[in-house]
């Protein structure tokens, strides 16, 4: 494990790799809105956000915050050259016709068929689903980054969600603060391991079967 760096940073650096130059992406709230200060430098990524930008940058240093530039969760971010501001009617279009390249959601449960619950805990106040249900539907790639089980140390990557769903069938790739999952149409498949866990360790603290990928990576 890398010496200084927290459980949530160390998932936002993971995810962080599967974003490619010239993507245009899209981040949930938490550990997702983490991602931007972990690329590589020269990396080239349009950040869209639903309330109306195209272009955010990495979290500005303290004091040097714009209290009329944040993201969708009311965070303070910066923008990068070639920025572009618009109303959220535009921003969910460009979601709803399908350009948006990769969002990065949290999730509170996924299924083995990738069905994520994301967005309600029965008894708790909530706003809405927002648009969560939107960016699952319809990006081309969703990744889910969460931790692996719950507070209560119940497993968050389960056979079947019994939260309510934001969308069915829509995560293809989980990152924890235990592994690297991908979502096949033939099951789950785990690919990495994040230290100082095992297989055993994951395949435990998963309440759905896992495939074990030849080329099983160690991530320490």
């Amino acid at each position: 494990m890398e010496v200084g760096m927290g459980i949530r940073e160390r998932i936002a650096k993971r995810a962080a790799k599967e974003l490619k130059d010239g993507m245009i992406v899209n981040l949930g709230i938490g550990i997702p809105s983490l991602i931007p200060n972990f690329l590589p430098k020269g990396m080239r990524i349009m950040f869209q956000a639903e309330n109306g930008i195209l272009g955010m940058g990495e979290s500005p240093d303290k004091g040097k915050e714009d209290a009329n530039l944040c993201n969708a969760a009311g965070y303070p971010v910066t923008i990068v050259d070639g920025a572009s501001y618009f109303d959220s009617a535009t921003a969910f279009a460009m979601i709803r016709k399908g350009l948006i390249d990769v969002t990065v959601l949290g999730g509170l449960q996924v299924s083995e068929q990738g069905d994520l619950a994301n967005w309600m805990v029965p008894g708790k106040r909530v706003p809405g689903v927002g648009g969560g249900m939107e960016l699952a539907q319809k990006t081309k790639k969703v990744i889910v980054v969460m931790s692996h089980v719950s507070k209560d140390g119940e497993p968050k990557i389960v056979t079947e969600c019994s939260l309510p769903l934001t969308a069915r069938q829509c995560v293809h790739l989980i990152i924890t603060d235990q592994a690297v999952i991908e979502v096949t149409k033939e099951g789950l498949l785990l690919t990495e391991v994040m230290a100082p866990y095992n297989v055993e360790d994951v395949v435990a603290n998963t309440g759905a079967f896992l495939q074990i990928a030849p080329s099983l990576k160690r991530i320490e």
